[in-house]
């Protein structure tokens, strides 16, 4: 063992609520640079003098850099090590934020959010290698639970902090929050947390070592189980957050008041979800913590197509099941994302950002065929939103169940 994997370990032993805090602010990132700005969209359309459709690709881009860059930065964690590719990151995070701040065109904005994007993928890619890097999958998954239950905060708060902030002083400010939002989690990170990966791969960025390495992770059942897992619960999540605004407000009437009352309804059953996760998995285990939350995911898929078969057409025939999908949305996401590169320590970076390309990928099909396919009714939505459900249960309870459970080779940090 290294000196610095001692370190690191001895590190996470000592002060686990630092490390949990690092990581939350971390995976947080994504539902600040997401969230936050959301709602300041019509006002800086407005005063950049371009039409909304145009202004929600500031959105659109930021996806596109975040799923893509994963793949590049993924590699290069495992090469570099954690700690300076998160600090570039978050570096390049913060200035991207003050540069769409003191934007004077959309397609400077939306060129400003696709950096972000690539800065948010270091942090995400990061933490998740990070966990591996010093847990078992098992015991990285609880750490992982602890951490997404401060990303459900942050997602709770962001909006509303978003909406004060620009009520304020407007959409730049919003904006401007997000990079100091950064600041601060890389002046913690450099401060209090050391490098975690024990030893850097030089090969991680070669072309043909590189593409092996994907083809082993793509062939490989543990991986494919659980990057199958996340990405389907992630495709639930996905579709609300895209196509909730439109449901609720423009079809069902629903007030902005009583809009953002749903989604904190759902923010705090995602949270409540992440605590069941940690009773669940010290009594039954990975597989078994999945098992249960599948079928809470399942029950919430009857619920969707359900009121889509019989024409319910009240906000509560979708904010219940929608509640319910993300109380076992909160089982799954921690389990899946400590899982996936259980079998590959040497390359978690490179297993994480594989993984979370294939959600990125999804979110932006799902995104296309929302597009398409609202035509001012609840049937697409619920049903889109039933599909992922049955999968994500689908998944969790055949896969996962088969391939799950860590495997005596799998089991080092």
């Amino acid at each position: 063992m290294t000196n610095a994997s001692e370190r690191s370990r001895a590190f996470a032993a000592r002060e686990p609520a630092t490390l949990v805090v690092a990581l939350a602010l971390l995976l947080g990132l994504q539902p600040v640079t997401t969230d936050l700005y959301l709602p300041a969209l019509p006002g800086l359309a407005r005063e950049l003098g371009g039409p909304l459709g145009l202004a929600q690709l500031t959105l659109s881009a930021l996806i596109l850099a975040f799923g893509c860059s994963q793949l590049v930065i993924g590699p290069l964690a495992d090469r570099l090590g954690r700690r300076s590719v998160l600090a570039g990151g978050l570096v390049l995070y913060a200035a991207a934020a003050v540069a769409s701040a003191a934007s004077d065109s959309l397609h400077m904005l939306i060129a400003c959010r696709a950096l972000q994007g690539v800065g948010l993928a270091a942090a995400v890619v990061c933490a998740r290698a990070m966990v591996r890097d010093l847990y078992r999958p098992a015991e990285g998954a609880r750490v992982m639970s602890q951490a997404l239950t401060g990303l459900g905060v942050i997602a709770l708060a962001s909006p509303v902090v978003g909406g004060i902030v620009a009520a304020a002083w407007g959409w730049r400010a919003a904006l401007a929050v997000t990079g100091l939002f950064a600041a601060l989690t890389l002046a913690l990170l450099l401060a209090r947390v050391p490098e975690t990966l024990a030893a850097p791969n030089p090969q991680a960025l070669q072309p043909g070592p590189l593409l092996a390495t994907w083809g082993r992770m793509l062939r490989h059942p543990v991986f494919i189980a659980w990057t199958l897992l996340i990405t389907c619960t992630y495709g639930g999540l996905y579709t609300y957050l895209a196509g909730s605004s439109f449901i609720f407000i423009d079809v069902l009437g629903l007030s902005r008041t009583g809009y953002g009352m749903v989604l904190a309804g759902s923010s705090l059953s995602y949270i409540a979800g992440t605590f069941w996760c940690r009773r669940l998995l010290s009594r039954h285990g990975l597989a078994g913590a999945v098992r249960r939350g599948s079928l809470v995911t399942m029950g919430a898929g009857v619920a969707l197509a359900a009121s889509a078969a019989l024409g319910w057409a009240h906000p509560l025939a979708v904010a219940l099941p929608q509640a319910v999908f993300a109380f076992g949305h909160g089982v799954h996401q921690p389990c899946a994302q400590a899982a996936v590169a259980g079998p590959f320590p040497a390359h978690a970076g490179t297993a994480s950002a594989l993984s979370g390309f294939t959600m990125s990928l999804v979110a932006f099909g799902i995104g296309g065929w929302l597009g398409v396919a609202l035509d001012g009714t609840l049937l697409p939505f619920l049903l889109t939103m039933a599909v992922a459900c049955g999968l994500t249960a689908l998944v969790g309870l055949t896969l996962v169940q088969r391939h799950g459970e860590p495997r005596r080779d799998d089991s080092r940090p």
